[in-house]
């Protein structure tokens, strides 16, 4: 693993704990002022830190438990101040309703260098769509 990759992944690291303790200061400042952000959610995109932000507290206030985040088939492309990481996400835990779910997501992630390191400037986040119902598949698991 080159520098590069194994900062990114540090980046990374630092993101998915954030989440996981739910720590919106911490988890904002992997990201860019100008993030363009695609959720699972509307809408289309959130654009901006403030909007981000407002979706992540929307999200973190689901849920009862601390969020699970097991992160799966990690890759890291970097070249120069740029870089881009592909991997599967696990997020479980205890909703404010009692539920307990987990689910697994893909998400990309798009990395910049700045003066400040390495900032997170676009992520999308995807669930597969089984098109002849039209829902989102939420029981799929990785290969082992």
């Amino acid at each position: 693993m080159t520098s590069t990759q194994s900062d990114v992944r540090a980046l990374l690291d630092s993101w998915s704990e954030a989440i996981r303790i739910k720590d919106i200061d911490r988890l904002m400042s992997v990201y860019s002022p100008d993030i363009v952000y695609f959720d699972l959610v509307p809408p289309l995109q959130f654009t901006g830190s403030a909007a981000a932000r407002r979706n992540f507290l929307r999200w973190f206030d689901g849920w009862q438990s601390s969020i699970g985040q097991e992160i799966r088939d990690l890759n890291i492309v970097a070249s120069g101040d740029v870089a881009n990481a592909y991997m599967l996400i696990r997020a479980s835990g205890t909703l404010k309703n009692g539920q307990e779910v987990g689910y697994w997501v893909r998400a990309t992630v798009c990395c910049q260098r700045s003066s400040q390191g390495w900032l997170i400037t676009h992520e999308h986040i995807s669930l597969p769509v089984d098109f002849k119902s039209g829902s989102a598949v939420m029981d799929l698991a990785p290969e082992s």
